[in-house]
């Protein structure tokens, strides 16, 4: 199992496998619409990261799904990556899961059982950490190697952190640095190095479980997390939902050194220039600001950081709560302006 190559069955990997924002947006809008019930808090509306369904006054369900191919070549690797970017919707949401259903396909007679045995035994671990089961799920025999899941959670109606709630003079936290993409790409280009991968593996098996507790917080108005569109795309659903703009300062910008690095010497992802293409237009930049710089910010995040919204003087507050939880790079990166939706970059 050693010699697998997960990579080499797939033609992308991890949040990358995206369909492009402006696709996507398409394909939403020419579907049929529908009489939606009053309970359902949360549905397509604002590309928010999950549904939201009350069920009484004190609960109400939350309900996602998250799946892609190999974003790197460890079979139990993959499966730990593929569950926590899966439930990192439900934390953006502010909670708690209950239970995972596994989403599987498998070139089967191409990869070997003990892979696939790998993969969902990596996936397990995670929710094992999150302690929650793997209560089932589905598979299929497929062309290229597919794995995630649906997360179940819940949440209190009240506590529900949608992507819309921002307002203007709102501070911008991001909880993790930004490169993950990029690194990838450095994988399967063959010049990771091992402290590259650690780096790589690390942010994305870490659980973005300070959501739970940025539902309490009445502080925090928006949340998302930074996933296939990278941070300017998944900035500006923020924005469009809450119809405001917003500033980015690059130099505030948690980064992984590698990373840049890595991207200042020509490798990108394939992903970040189909998400510049789809929201470039409503992006704004001084003519200094570098090329490499505007494609760090549509990389495509895989289990990326939470994307806070909040009141300034809930700052120092948000910022501890990331860092009880071992979030040591998590910083204020912004801010939310009123006026046009659009994405200032300083």
């Amino acid at each position: 199992m050693e010699e697998i190559k997960l990579t080499r069955f797939s033609h992308g990997g991890g949040c990358g496998c995206k369909i492009a924002p402006a696709v996507l947006a398409r394909i939403i809008a020419e579907s049929p619409g529908a009489t939606l019930p009053a309970d359902l808090l949360v549905g397509v509306e604002t590309g928010d990261d999950a549904a939201v369904y009350r069920l009484n006054a004190e609960q109400a369900v939350v309900a996602t799904t998250d799946f892609f191919m190999p974003i790197v070549d460890a079979p139990r690797d993959f499966g730990r990556i593929a569950a926590a970017n899966a439930l990192s919707d439900l934390y953006a949401m502010g909670a708690r899961p209950l239970f995972a259903l596994a989403v599987v396909g498998m070139p089967l007679g191409k990869l070997p059982e003990d892979a696939i045995r790998a993969i969902l035994a990596g996936g397990a671990s995670i929710c094992a950490e999150a302690g929650i089961p793997v209560a089932g799920g589905h598979s299929i025999d497929a062309p290229e190697p597919i794995y995630g899941l649906v997360g179940i959670g819940v949440v209190h109606p009240d506590r529900v952190k949608r992507n819309s709630g921002a307002r203007a003079g709102d501070a911008l936290i991001l909880g993790k640095p930004l490169g993950i993409g990029i690194l990838a790409a450095a994988l399967k280009q063959g010049v990771l190095t091992p402290a590259g991968y650690d780096q790589l593996l690390h942010w994305t098996t870490r659980l973005n479980v300070t959501g739970m507790q940025l539902g309490r917080m009445p502080g925090v108005h928006a949340v998302t997390d930074v996933t296939g569109f990278g941070l300017a795309g998944h900035l500006l659903e923020i924005c469009r939902g809450s119809r405001l703009g917003a500033q980015v300062e690059f130099a505030r910008l948690p980064l992984i050194d590698e990373a840049v690095r890595h991207l200042r010497a020509g490798i990108v992802t394939g992903a970040s220039a189909r998400n510049w293409e789809s929201y470039g237009a409503a992006v704004a930049s001084a003519p200094t600001f570098a090329n490499w710089q505007r494609q760090l910010l549509a990389d495509p995040q895989t289990n990326g950081g939470l994307l806070v919204a909040c009141a300034a003087e809930s700052v120092a507050e948000v910022l501890a709560v990331f860092r009880a939880d071992g979030f040591d790079r998590a910083a204020a990166i912004g801010r939310m302006t009123g006026g046009d939706v659009r994405l200032a970059l300083l």
